[in-house]
């Protein structure tokens, strides 16, 4: 059985960063064993963000417009109005949240889904965030496996040792300084 305490990331894998001056994007790439369907609810339906997303949901993320996205594990309650910009399911999905844009992408695969995400993050905080984004996408897949551990996001993701590592490994495969960070 596959518990939240067995749970360990593997190794730095399957980011890279799109540099133009300061402004860095942090590209993700997970291949994932299930089909686009499913993974657009993962990536869409508030009880399903639940499961792995770093933030909460007000409404289902599947049609353009807004909705309040509530930042989980934050020291205090950061809710940010976020534009949903481009909902195509099960293909992509593009919002802005807390000033950052984010973009899904979901293309299909004889063995499931490849999910590619784009974030904008201050260059100062990649290698952060893509150590998170890497345990979440380790947790949505263990989700979608239907074997949930609960989502590890925020100061919990931090403190698995995990992290930790994760950080230094994608800080140097990025030429970051983690020291800034």
């Amino acid at each position: 059985m596959n518990t939240r305490e067995q749970y360990a990331p593997g190794a730095a894998a399957g980011a890279d960063v799109r540099k133009d001056g300061d402004n860095w994007t942090l590209v993700l790439v997970r291949e994932l064993r299930h089909p686009p369907a499913k993974v657009w609810q993962a990536l869409t339906d508030p009880e399903h963000l639940r499961e792995w997303a770093p933030f909460d949901s007000d409404r289902n993320l599947a049609t353009v417009g807004t909705a309040q996205l509530t930042t989980v594990g934050a020291p205090t309650p950061h809710v940010t109005e976020a534009r949903i910009k481009r909902a195509d399911a099960p293909k992509a999905l593009e919002f802005n949240w807390g000033g950052q844009d984010i973009r899904w992408e979901l293309e299909p695969l004889s063995s499931g889904t490849r999910l590619t995400l784009w974030h904008n993050i201050d260059r100062r905080f990649i290698s952060m965030g893509a150590a998170g984004w890497h345990i979440c996408f380790d947790v949505l897949e263990r989700f979608l496996a239907g074997e949930s551990i609960g989502r590890i996001v925020g100061a919990d993701a931090m403190k698995f040792g995990g992290w930790q590592r994760l950080h230094a490994e994608y800080a140097t495969q990025f030429g970051v300084d983690t020291q800034k960070s």
